[in-house]
């Protein structure tokens, strides 16, 4: 990568880009789409994609358009230069769903608030579900947060791709200030004990859940010390 492309990904034919969008909860407003299509056609992007991770990604640029794209996207650009939360994915939770028990959305623009700007041994995402059916894939996300009628229930170390894994499960029933505490502080462990690139589900196979549990959950105030025995 050199300077013109800092931020975009190479693709496959080893000549084009792409610059992926921010887009937290996958929420979206009509004037970012206007400005997502305004710039689509100014630059002749040929592959505009929705991503699993609720994005928008700018495929197939040419290295000299990098920068002006991402500089006509705005806020909406997400240069990506170090490993980081690739992205924060939410249901409708109770905005829109039936069958919503907590305010998925609503967490979820706080989880990407929280994290944004920090940096990681390798790419982190998150996944914020209103209800047990998960429809935001919590379960095999680097942290994966579930509403329960109770609360939110937090795991960790999940992930999809060729060596699938559920989350260890954290914790169950907190409040959303908690949820987010708690996931700032597993995300702070495995930023301190993690070797570079690997992701928290190899993190996990290799140190264990008691090892967590004892350096780490036991400290957690509002975890209670039976339920990490």
């Amino acid at each position: 990568m050199n300077d013109i492309t800092e931020g975009a990904a190479l693709q496959r034919d080893g000549k084009s880009w792409a610059v992926t969008t921010r887009i937290p909860a996958g929420i979206v407003t009509p004037e970012q789409l206007e400005t997502i299509a305004r710039v689509g056609k100014k630059y002749h992007v040929p592959i505009l994609k929705i991503t699993s991770g609720q994005r928008i990604l700018f495929a197939g640029l040419e290295p000299e358009d990098v920068h002006r794209v991402i500089s006509e996207l705005g806020p909406l650009a997400k240069p990506e230069t170090r490993p980081c939360v690739k992205f924060v994915q939410a249901c409708l939770g109770t905005d829109m769903c039936k069958y919503g028990k907590q305010d998925s959305i609503g967490l979820a623009r706080i989880v990407d608030k929280q994290f944004k700007d920090q940096i990681f041994p390798a790419k982190i995402k998150i996944g914020v579900s209103g209800c047990p059916r998960c429809c935001s894939e919590s379960h095999t996300r680097d942290i994966g947060i579930i509403a329960t009628p109770n609360g939110w229930t937090v795991y960790f170390g999940g992930n999809a791709g060729t060596r699938p894994r559920f989350g260890d499960l954290i914790a169950r029933d907190l409040t959303a200030d908690e949820a987010v505490d708690c996931a700032q502080r597993l995300l702070e462990y495995y930023r301190r004990h993690a070797k570079p690139y690997e992701r928290t589900a190899r993190f996990m196979e290799r140190i264990g859940i008691e090892s967590l549990k004892s350096e780490l959950l036991s400290l957690i105030p509002y975890i209670p010390l039976e339920k990490v025995k």
